[in-house]
């Protein structure tokens, strides 16, 4: 009778895409109370300083809980056989842990957690052949050669990791975006028929929900995610994003989508745009890129609120705006969706920057 259970679920898609974010969700939910527990008896606390937004000596390691429920429940649920390249990912994943892990706890050079990044980024490209094969029609290439294949999958991995670490500085903003991003690729990837990577993203979405909800509403039991969580959250995203546009070089798939590339952008886009303006203003400024500061547009909504949870909602709002924005233009073509997603983004980054200059005037002249 038993046997029959685990066949009927085993066999059933959709069953085992439900009980993947179930099983994400409760495997979060129980690790996280201990791994508050373990930072506090260690003393491992994200200490307030000139560039933080809290006030309080919060645990960190809320990671450990997002990738525990995500590869358990997805190594679980998923058909090893239907996705031969997700032990790369795996391997990979845990070169990015140990990055992480060690960053949070001891701290480490940008440069050797970019050397680390890298590496894990190679494993997924050279033993998963997870990589971008066509720029679909973008300068009029199509079919791309090996080694610009290959740069081009590591530069946009090591963009999307980054990214998320970059926007991970106030609550709920990487979980929230991650959620957003990843429920979008898990539709999209169960209308296509990649089951398989739909139990990836609702694994991934399980486990962040999890922590979301501690780390924006949690009071006694409130956690950041530290690198772990960001740069785990980055890799994984980065995969759905090759695997989403290698999966739209046939037009002939029946939910094939127009401009993937720039669809991608979109869906991405608070993480994506936040992190290139951030990169070239400090350029500009002859300042490393990788300098921490509070010039993110994270920092500006959270002035303009006083208020993570709304600026992290508004932030969310913004993202699911340009995803149903992309999605709905994708026929324009990739130039010119590029081009209205590059002007809003614009507009909505320094929106921000002319309300607090009001507000300030008002507060000023009343």
């Amino acid at each position: 009778m038993f046997n029959e259970y685990l066949d009927f679920i085993f066999n059933n898609q959709n069953l085992r895409i439900i009980l993947s974010f179930f099983g994400a969700l409760i495997i979060s939910i129980i690790a996280i109370p201990t791994i508050i527990d373990v930072a506090r008896a260690r003393r491992l606390f994200d200490t307030p300083n000139s560039r933080t937004s809290h006030v309080d000596k919060i645990p960190t390691l809320g990671g450990l809980s997002i990738f525990a429920g995500f590869f358990i429940s997805s190594l679980i649920f998923i058909n090893i056989k239907l996705i031969p390249d997700f032990q790369y990912v795996i391997a990979g994943s845990l070169m990015i842990f140990f990055i992480g892990l060690k960053d949070d706890i001891l701290a480490i050079s940008p440069l050797k957690k970019l050397i680390g990044q890298i590496v894990a980024a190679i494993i997924v490209i050279e033993f998963g052949n997870i990589r971008f094969t066509s720029l679909h029609g973008f300068l009029g290439i199509y079919e791309i050669d090996y080694l610009t294949s290959v740069l081009l999958t590591l530069f946009v991995l090591i963009v999307i990791i980054n990214s998320f670490n970059l926007i991970d500085g106030i609550d709920g903003l990487a979980s929230g975006i991650g959620i957003v991003s990843s429920v979008t690729f898990g539709i999209w990837f169960y209308l296509v028929g990649e089951y398989q990577l739909t139990i990836m993203a609702a694994s991934l979405v399980g486990a962040l929900i999890a922590f979301f909800v501690f780390n924006v509403f949690g009071r006694k039991n409130k956690i950041f995610m530290g690198d772990i969580g960001s740069l785990l959250l980055g890799f994984i995203t980065a995969i759905f994003i090759v695997k989403f546009n290698e999966l739209n070089i046939d037009p002939g798939n029946p939910y094939f989508v127009h401009s993937s590339p720039a669809v991608s952008i979109g869906i991405l886009i608070v993480p994506l745009f936040d992190t290139l303006r951030v990169f070239i203003n400090r350029l500009i400024k002859k300042k490393s890129p990788f300098k921490a500061d509070r010039g993110h547009v994270h920092h500006r909504v959270l002035k303009l609120t006083n208020s993570h949870f709304k600026a992290t909602l508004i932030l969310m709002l913004v993202n699911i705006g340009f995803i149903v924005l992309v999605f709905l233009l994708q026929n324009m073509g990739i130039y010119k969706l590029t081009l209205i997603i590059l002007i809003l983004a614009i507009v909505f980054t320094y929106l921000p920057v002319l309300l607090l200059r009001m507000k300030k005037k008002n507060s000023v002249h009343p």
